[in-house]
């Protein structure tokens, strides 16, 4: 276990979706929590009510990251260039870029004497070919991710490295390690370019026709984002050897159930228009967090119709109807 009280603590990408609700939760353990972040798609405003403190510099750079993990115990590593399906299929040369930033943050943070480096990997270093099959029940667990590898495009290639790599460093250096599969993770504070979002946008819009990547036969297990942030914590305390674990509900949702839930609940009687010609990813991908709750004592709390809710009021409560169309517009492709 860690005390948290006065621990300090990195976060890189702390101004993020999941990684401001990580940084709320730490402080509010008592650790003094510093922020690594180039803002390039964390924003200011999530950290506004949260006491930390925030250097403002690109990771990939040797003297920043220096910087950024000199003098502490325990670092949390979520920056990453990322998107939704939209931006990772047709980005994967910046994508690529995070084997180098992973890379250099665990070195420089082993270097200035960290305790501990948690690791925000994702259920896409799965191999694709497990997962494409809607009539099967299909749980993915830990194990499955061996040689022969294959992940999901090269953000997942990315993700998995760095798994692997963390997985050395308690042999070889002897420095505490954990990797946290995430798996579709939603909530207040996400945006657009992840497909809950992308939905209540439309909904909020009154979009109609309702627009559906895919054929809606796709099955999530959407994760709310503060059963996301416990379960890291929790992986911080107990994990040492490099493990990596799922993190994830095992709700199986369908993309067209979900798409639903939102219009009856933000613009009843529109109607779903798919678009199967849009890119998907793979077609059934749900975690067994069976691991999680055996070595962790962790199962996520909140039930996809609740947290759904949750993230609907948020959304129309923190943004206007132009200010949705916008971010819509920019973001289904991009950061």
């Amino acid at each position: 276990m860690i005390d948290w009280n006065n621990k300090k603590v990195l976060v890189t990408g702390g101004a993020s979706f999941i990684g401001s609700h990580l940084c709320e939760q730490l402080v509010q353990k008592g650790a003094k929590v510093r922020v690594a972040e180039n803002f390039s798609s964390g924003e200011r405003g999530h950290l506004a009510h949260i006491e930390c403190e925030t250097l403002e510099g690109d990771l990939l750079d040797p003297s920043f990251c220096n910087q950024a993990t000199k003098g502490m115990e325990v670092v949390f590593h979520l920056a990453a260039d990322h998107g939704g399906r939209g931006y990772i299929d047709s980005h994967p040369v910046e994508c690529s870029t995070n084997m180098i930033l992973d890379g250099q943050v665990f070195r420089h943070a082993h270097r200035n004497g960290a305790e501990k480096i948690i690791f925000a990997s994702s259920g896409c270093v799965y191999p694709t070919s497990a997962q494409m099959d809607v009539t099967k029940e299909v749980f993915l667990y830990e194990d499955m991710v061996t040689p022969p590898y294959e992940a999901d495009d090269l953000y997942g290639w990315a993700k998995l490295m760095a798994e692997l790599t963390l997985k050395a460093y308690p042999q070889q250096h002897g420095i505490g390690t954990a990797s946290c599969r995430y798996f579709t993770v939603y909530g207040p504070r996400c945006t657009e370019n992840h497909a809950v979002m992308a939905m209540i946008a439309r909904g909020y819009l009154k979009l109609d026709p309702f627009e559906v990547w895919g054929d809606g036969e796709q099955i999530r297990n959407w994760t709310y984002v503060d059963d996301i942030v416990s379960g890291t914590i929790a992986a911080a305390e107990h994990i040492n050897d490099g493990t990596s674990i799922n993190l994830g509900t095992m709700e199986r949702i369908k993309v067209k159930d979900c798409a639903q839930q939102v219009i009856d609940t933000l613009n009843p009687g529109a109607s779903i228009k798919l678009l199967t010609d849009k890119p998907t990813g793979p077609l059934n991908r749900v975690a067994s967090n069976a691991l999680a709750q055996q070595l962790l004592g962790w199962s996520p709390q909140t039930k996809f119709a609740d947290g759904l809710q949750k993230t609907i009021d948020w959304y129309v409560n923190s943004k206007t109807t132009e200010q949705a169309s916008a971010d819509l517009t920019r973001k289904l492709v991009g950061r």
